[in-house]
């Protein structure tokens, strides 16, 4: 594939791109001419970012093709190519030329063709994953959708019973938001958690993390509930069930450490040793010792806390170590580097905090100083 430029938006969408997809139309649409729909959409292509390309592209479908949906639908089914490879079970999202199909179905058919819209949608997923699509119709006909979605759980397609988890999450990254209830979807969740599939539990996990931000106990009855069904093989649900739990994992959270086999309340002693003083851009390197119950199960993350402009701080967790204790001193060691001029995140000198946690708990704590 050629790209008019290193970005990811013109690797996904560039004149090549373009040209693929109006081929894919060319014998199928009366009248419609490749190269000036080819034309019309680089003429602006390469202005826009990545988001904006996918509607340009779905307005220029709906110009060069027009029609409302029962028009266009046997165009658009006609002019799909092969469903994605029903043998893989993972990392097969599909190509994003395919993401302005569902913005043109949105365009044409989410006030008058509900029915034939999540026709399409469950057809275009198996080339392109439809969970942006979807969230109009959420929107618009929530209880027609989410009992399409049902439907969908039980599809022989995987990348369908996907769409019923992915298109429902809280907290979609693109997404439109939606007005659901966090607990109206979990019958799909239901009935999904039990999939064969990684692809599809991953969504149902990252779904779960979405509720986590603002109803932790809807996530952790859930999980027990499933635990409790064995609808799911043990290790894949105790995965899922660690991914789910990851941000309330990070926040400390008790009701997540417990539910993972890590006790909030263990008693275990830490010693903690780090220079005084580190300087931006060398690395941070630190060690701890942990003893307590032999047999104990710790996960140990630790805690920095950062000075920031104008005297503001700000906290972040990073990982550590899972593991159980022993007879002798469980001793661990990190090197963290210190980075100056990142893009995202500027090293302040000054005072900083470092804190080891044990299973969701600061257990001990000790300053350095970051010079210049």
């Amino acid at each position: 594939m050629s790209s008019q430029g290193s970005s990811l938006k013109d690797q996904l969408y560039n004149r090549d791109k373009i040209r693929y997809l109006a081929d894919l139309f060319a014998g199928h649409a009366v009248g419609f001419d490749a190269h000036a729909f080819e034309a019309d959409v680089m003429a602006s292509l390469l202005d826009l970012e990545l988001k904006e390309r996918i509607h340009m592209i779905a307005r220029m479908l709906e110009q060069h093709v027009p029609g409302r949906l029962p028009q266009v639908a046997p165009i658009l089914r006609a002019a799909l190519p092969a469903p994605l490879d029903p043998t893989r079970s993972d990392d097969d999202f599909g190509d994003f030329i395919f993401a302005p199909l569902g913005e043109w179905v949105v365009n044409i058919g989410l006030e008058d063709h509900c029915d034939l819209s999540l026709d399409l949608l469950a057809e275009i997923t198996q080339r392109f994953s439809m969970e942006w699509a979807i969230r109009p119709f959420l929107n618009r006909w929530p209880q027609e959708t989410l009992a399409r979605m049902q439907v969908w759980a039980l599809n022989e397609n995987y990348h369908v019973r996907r769409l019923a988890s992915e298109g429902t999450r809280p907290r979609l990254p693109w997404g439109t938001a939606v007005g659901l209830e966090l607990s109206e979807p979990l019958p799909i969740l239901d009935q999904l958690h039990g999939d064969k599939t990684r692809y599809v539990t991953r969504s149902v996990a990252n779904h779960l993390n979405d509720i986590t931000k603002k109803d932790p106990d809807l996530v952790l009855t859930t999980l027990k509930r499933w635990h409790a069904q064995g609808l799911q093989t043990a290790k894949e649900l105790d995965w899922m069930t660690s991914h789910a739990l990851r941000g309330l994992v990070k926040a400390g959270h008790s009701g997540a450490m417990a539910l993972l086999g890590y006790d909030p309340d263990l008693e275990v002693d830490v010693a903690l040793t780090l220079p005084d003083t580190v300087r931006i851009n060398e690395k941070l390197v630190f060690t701890c010792d942990l003893v307590g119950a032999k047999g104990a199960a710790v996960l140990v993350d630790y805690r920095m806390t950062f000075q920031r402009p104008g005297g503001k701080t700000s906290r972040k967790v990073f990982k550590l170590k899972q593991s159980k204790l022993g007879n002798a001193a469980l001793q661990l060691s990190k090197t963290h580097p210190l980075k100056g001029g990142a893009a995202t995140f500027t090293l302040v000198p000054g005072t900083h905090q470092l804190e080891v946690l044990v299973n969701g708990r600061a257990r001990a704590s000790a300053a350095f100083e970051l010079l210049a």
